[in-house]
């Protein structure tokens, strides 16, 4: 009997008897109120589980010989698609214009409206066979270049008309580009510089204005932020480059199914530089990027079934603890004053 008298008074969860049990409205109250606490507390535990993380990882970047897409998507409001040009350059300087490439222009009236669209197979346009002089011609060569053909006179014509309706272009798809340093920008480099002339009047008469609508360097994975995207920038009474100098950083999102999607981050700066009339480029928009030699591993991971009990256990347990304090609590108040009154009536 001593032994099993011991190991009763071991029992952390001692039963009162049925006739001494009492239930309460405010019991019931607390009691509703704690079921309710509980099952909200439940509910987040679970979607908290469920819920998948990343962990972010570094390492060197051990990438050779893949090509970088560039996906652009922007609108010129005050360039006709005649006249935009996208060209692309390596780190030494070669112009690349065999490149793998899928752009389309879009012509765009006053109101942002589609009225036509034009497919680009190459980087350097190729309705426009004529490209900037060099600088070294002899003026025979410059004067012969002032004779336009034919088809030069219809451009122009074209082009005067388009600005005068004040068509814009929007201009997007994937540029597939070697892996190294370089940049593409759009202009209207495309145009000889004597039918660019007779067009505008002059390089600060043309207004590079820009929409960008999306700028990524390959497909998008879940919380990637790329700044660029809904970027405006208007000029009015004025012209001149923008040049976007952009640091590209490899990443690599692994989902929690294990599939692994390779893509691109990357930060950018702005820099700004107006036109005057003693310049002699032409005003275009530039995006300069390069390569960093780190890449970044985000990958999704899921919690422990072990911590999702250990947390459940933790939150439920000590509710039930608190609902109980409360419990005791309420009942002893009333019990109190239940007393109190009755010690009055009995004065009386």
């Amino acid at each position: 009997m001593g032994l099993k008298q011991a190991i009763k008074s071991l029992d952390a969860f001692p039963r009162a008897e049925e006739h001494l049990l009492q239930k309460t409205q405010s019991g019931a109250l607390v009691s509703i109120i704690g079921l309710i606490i509980m099952a909200s507390l439940f509910l987040h535990e679970l979607r908290y589980y469920v819920t998948t993380y990343t962990v972010h990882q570094m390492s060197v970047d051990l990438k050779r010989g893949e090509t970088l897409p560039i996906h652009i998507n922007m609108t010129f409001p005050s360039l006709p698609c005649d006249v935009l040009s996208v060209d692309a350059i390596d780190m030494s300087g070669k112009h690349e214009v065999d490149l793998d490439t899928n752009i389309w222009k879009l012509r765009l009236n006053r109101y942002g409206h589609i009225i036509g669209t034009e497919y680009l197979s190459d980087l350097v346009e190729q309705e426009h066979a004529h490209k900037h002089d060099d600088k070294d011609e002899d003026s025979d060569e410059k004067l012969h270049s002032l004779g336009f053909d034919q088809a030069s006179e219809k451009l122009i014509k074209k082009v005067k008309q388009a600005l005068e309706n004040d068509e814009g272009c929007r201009v997007y798809g994937v540029l597939d580009v070697q892996r190294v340093a370089g940049n593409f920008h759009l202009s209207v480099h495309g145009l000889n510089i004597y039918v660019a002339q007779m067009i505008f009047g002059g390089a600060t008469h043309v207004n590079v204005s820009h929409t960008i609508h999306d700028l990524s360097f390959g497909p998008e994975y879940p919380g990637i932020h790329n700044p660029l995207d809904g970027t405006v920038r208007l000029l009015h009474d004025t012209s001149g480059t923008f040049k976007y100098y952009i640091k590209i950083v490899p990443t690599e999102y692994r989902y929690i199914s294990k599939e692994v999607l390779p893509t691109n981050q990357f930060s950018v700066t702005e820099y700004f530089s107006p036109m005057d009339e003693f310049d002699r480029t032409w005003p275009a928009v530039y995006f300069l990027y390069d390569l960093s030699p780190i890449t970044v591993t985000i990958k999704e991971e899921r919690r422990s079934f072990l911590h999702f009990i250990t947390r459940l256990c933790a939150v439920l347990g000590g509710t039930f603890a608190l609902t109980g304090m409360l419990d005791r609590w309420m009942y002893r108040l009333l019990e109190a004053l239940t007393n109190k009154r009755k010690v009055r009536n009995a004065l009386r």
